[in-house]
């Protein structure tokens, strides 16, 4: 299946790598092929990216440091998934006006904002998180996991949308399956990597991060 799929449920994508108009890197995944173990369509939602579908499909992702928020309405299966993780403040700045604050509202925003404008009413949002892990020899020292998942859960408590299922930290990659339809979601562990794609990927990601300005806002669709 080619990436004009990516555009079913009214997206328009960003090219992989590059900032949209806001200055960011976050861009809709276009990773789109069929699954034949689970016998449905699929997206791969890689770092910087994230997918929103009405669809029966499922949503996969691989996390080491980075994590992902898996948010559906709970009546009308409208869900989707990002991947993300906060970029290192520069001179220790944090709180909520911080860069990496803002990056990770950013992210978060934008798929919130998509589901409902594909017709998920805000009230009936519900959120699955993973991720976190210390996986990364070249981000244990800036704790980049723990930052990620305690940012993700602290967003989403401030906006009020429960977490009904969470697995964080740990020193394991998780593969994550998420099925949005019916709010279903398979995480399998990895205990054994046998090759550096993963890491190779999120420390692409971790740099871009950190030559692209946060700049902008963006509002949530009510």
């Amino acid at each position: 299946m080619n990436s004009r799929a990516a555009h079913a449920d009214g997206a328009r994508a960003t090219p992989a790598g590059a900032a949209d108009e806001h200055g960011h890197v976050e861009h809709l995944a276009t990773n789109l092929y069929f699954d034949r173990h689970f016998e449905m369509p699929a997206a791969k939602v890689l770092p910087g990216e994230y997918f929103v579908t009405r669809r029966d499909m499922v949503l996969v992702t691989v996390l080491g440091s980075c994590v992902t928020a898996c948010i559906r309405d709970s009546d009308s299966g409208i869900g989707g998934m990002n991947h993300f993780m906060l970029p290192e403040e520069k001179g220790g700045a944090s709180g909520v006006v911080s860069t990496s604050a803002r990056y990770g509202s950013y992210a978060m925003e934008l798929l919130i904002n998509h589901l409902q404008k594909l017709g998920a009413r805000r009230g009936r949002l519900e959120a699955k998180v993973f991720g976190g892990g210390a996986v990364l020899e070249s981000l244990a020292s800036s704790n980049v996991g723990v930052r990620n998942a305690e940012f993700v859960l602290d967003y989403l408590k401030a906006e009020k949308i429960p977490v009904v299922a969470k697995d964080l930290l740990d020193s394991y990659p998780r593969k994550v399956y998420y099925f949005p339809l019916g709010g279903r979601v398979l995480v399998r562990k990895l205990h054994r990597v046998h090759n550096d794609t993963l890491f190779a990927r999120e420390t692409a990601y971790r740099s871009r991060l950190v030559e692209t300005p946060v700049e902008g806002e963006i509002e949530l669709f009510t």
